[in-house]
């Protein structure tokens, strides 16, 4: 693709750069910003801008955050006795969009992989069993995709909560096996957290 402009280049070079946008997405989408005014176009870029750089994470869960507690923690309405463990804040935005959950939610930021170098230790687990610890939760939900990673890490989790008398479910099989949870269908997932089942029914081992 050649360009008449460095300008227009080094813009549609950037935008390829996002997943999903391929040069000709990428230069659309240029072209589109350039015929916009200019007032339009600076507070597009100032928007990501501060997005980067004055994002946070929420201390309590580990969603993403404009402040200390990110909206969902600091909502009084919600079941703070009802937390929701998953995989990443893709996945409570999916969860979110079903209506269906109420509760908290305890971002993991992943699942344990060895053969990718994440531990136990890589993840937000340990701030997971102190919330147990210490706050009023009697549930835990795990929401983890349905893989083999996604498996071992609710096992690992349950195990360092045999000693505490808290409920742990697990949402209902309707998400495939080996699939994303964030990929799921909104009825699928709606439904899978309203059919969640008792974790020891779960054929873990």
């Amino acid at each position: 693709m050649i360009f008449s402009s460095r300008l227009i280049e080094d813009a549609v070079n950037q935008f390829a750069k996002l997943p999903g946008i391929g040069k000709k997405t990428a230069l659309r989408l240029v072209l589109h910003l350039l015929k916009q005014e200019q007032s339009e176009v600076t507070i597009f870029s100032e928007a990501i801008s501060r997005m980067r750089s004055e994002i946070r994470y929420c201390a309590s869960c580990h969603n993403v955050s404009d402040q200390e507690l990110c909206r969902l923690c600091s909502d009084t309405s919600r079941r703070k006795h009802q937390v929701c463990v998953v995989e990443n804040i893709r996945d409570v935005m999916a969860i979110e969009a079903t209506q269906q959950f109420s509760g908290l939610y305890h971002v993991l930021g992943g699942v344990i992989s060895p053969l990718d170098g994440i531990g136990p230790d890589s993840l937000n687990i340990q701030s997971l069993i102190k919330r147990v610890e210490e706050k009023e939760i009697e549930e835990l939900i795990f929401a983890l995709s349905p893989t083999m990673e996604g498996d071992t890490t609710t096992y690992f989790i349950t195990k360092r909560l045999d000693s505490h008398k808290i409920k742990l479910t697990a949402i209902s099989r309707g998400v495939a096996f080996g699939g994303e949870l964030e990929y799921t269908d909104e009825l699928t997932l709606a439904r899978s957290i309203q059919n969640r089942i008792p974790l020891e029914q779960v054929a873990m081992k």
